[in-house]
């Protein structure tokens, strides 16, 4: 009787990124079933169907993975904004926002060790938050498209970019945590990032530009 691949052996077919990766997806569904007592290197590995050699080769030990499950998080998230296909800068602005909802609501997991510290014991470095905002650069590059375009007020790019991150943000966590449910969540989704993009629209009826 044949027996499915473990999560290593799958990986370790495909290249050491890609067994990273599948033990890291190991790692978030324990963190997700047994919270951080469960993150040890014998029950990844276990899990895995790997040695904790393994693991420590890769990751060197818990603080390790959980680093790699931050990182990772924030790269499939820049690697989903990536894939928003819309040419026009509004338009490619409100794709921006679904994504991050999509992202958000199929990566759980990731999503909760980006934003919610599920492990008190790790502490984010310098290095890892600035790895983590690199994920920002694509919504920074649309909104300066936009304003390129004269469809955004002159407001600093980056600053218009996190008052719309933190829009999408705020409704998605809230929608999580279980606050919101259904097709309300999506309308209040909708209705949050559309009000926070309303307010640095250039010339839009009954819009405002932002005080200097």
């Amino acid at each position: 009787m044949s027996t499915s691949p473990t999560a290593y052996q799958r990986g370790r077919t495909e290249g050491e990124a890609a067994l990273r990766a599948s033990l890291l997806d190991v790692a978030s569904d324990l963190l997700v079933s047994g919270g951080s007592e469960a993150l040890t290197m014998r029950r990844v590995a276990a899990a895995a169907g790997c040695s904790t050699t393994v693991l420590y080769r890769l990751f060197e030990g818990k603080h390790g993975i959980v680093q790699g499950l931050y990182r990772e998080g924030f790269d499939r998230l820049r690697a989903r904004l990536a894939t928003v296909g819309e040419d026009e800068p509004l338009p490619r602005l409100r794709g921006l926002a679904l994504a991050y909802r999509d992202y958000a609501r199929q990566e759980p997991a990731y999503y909760t060790v980006m934003f919610s510290r599920p492990v008190p014991e790790f502490e984010p470095s310098p290095a890892d938050v600035q790895h983590g905002r690199s994920s920002l650069e694509v919504l920074v590059e649309a909104v300066a498209a936009a304003q390129r375009a004269g469809q955004v007020t002159s407001a600093e790019p980056q600053h218009v970019a996190e008052v719309l991150w933190a829009a999408a943000h705020g409704a998605v966590s809230l929608e999580l945590a279980g606050h919101l449910d259904g097709e309300p969540a999506s309308q209040v989704f909708g209705d949050v990032t559309a009000g926070a993009l309303a307010r640095f629209l250039a010339d839009a009826p009954g819009s405002k530009r932002p005080h200097a």
